[in-house]
């Protein structure tokens, strides 16, 4: 490979990662993942302990930089005899990725990507102990998506979730850090692979 090769080819890298970003939060598009804000196991003579929370969830771009969809959450905790905490939750989301050229400056790199994300639904929190609360869940947060391939992208997500209803306590709140991952997929590309999962079932 000469010279001149070699910088075409790194020109179009580069070309290729800078609109990423920006291609897979287009109208149209479909967003796929799940965030994982604890997971654990700890292994100890009389307390042995294990841990996880899990929140997929799936949206449609419905314009540039604007995604809304569904969400399902779900998290357990459970301590040799101390019995198991429960949480859960499913609702609406909205996700929005801000095309502000000031907010732009502050992304730290072009396959990484600012978002505000939303959401409304029915929730409750349910220790083996002390007071629950299941009713009306609420939740904002900001977050980051880097963009490791044009479709891929692991996210950080910091939300400030709040329940409010019935139960030993009307209302809880929670914040939580979510580490986890989106698949980013033209409309078409989901609609041909959706239409060959169902051939396949056939």
């Amino acid at each position: 490979m000469n010279k001149l090769q070699a910088l075409t080819l790194a020109l179009m890298t580069a070309l290729f990662f800078s609109t990423a970003a920006i291609a897979q939060t287009q109208k149209g598009n479909i967003l796929i993942g799940s965030d994982i804000t604890d997971l654990g196991l700890n292994f100890q003579k009389g307390s042995t302990q294990f841990n996880f929370n899990l929140n997929p969830k799936a949206a449609w771009f419905i314009r540039d930089g604007l995604a809304v969809g569904g969400y399902v959450n779900f998290g357990l905790a459970t301590s040799k005899g101390a019995g198991s905490d429960v949480s859960y939750g499913i609702g609406a989301l909205a996700r929005y990725y801000p095309t502000d050229k000031n907010v732009q400056k502050l992304e730290f790199s072009r396959r990484a990507k600012f978002f505000v994300e939303a959401n409304a639904g029915f929730g409750g929190t349910n220790p083996a102990s002390g007071a629950s609360t299941n009713g009306v869940e609420l939740g904002v947060g900001p977050g980051i998506s880097y963009f490791i391939t044009p479709n891929v992208a692991l996210e950080t997500l910091l939300k400030y979730n709040i329940i409010v209803g019935g139960g030993n306590s009307t209302t809880a709140q929670q914040l939580n850090l979510g580490v986890g991952f989106q698949i980013f997929l033209p409309g078409a590309k989901a609609k041909e692979l959706y239409r060959e999962e169902k051939r396949n079932m056939q």
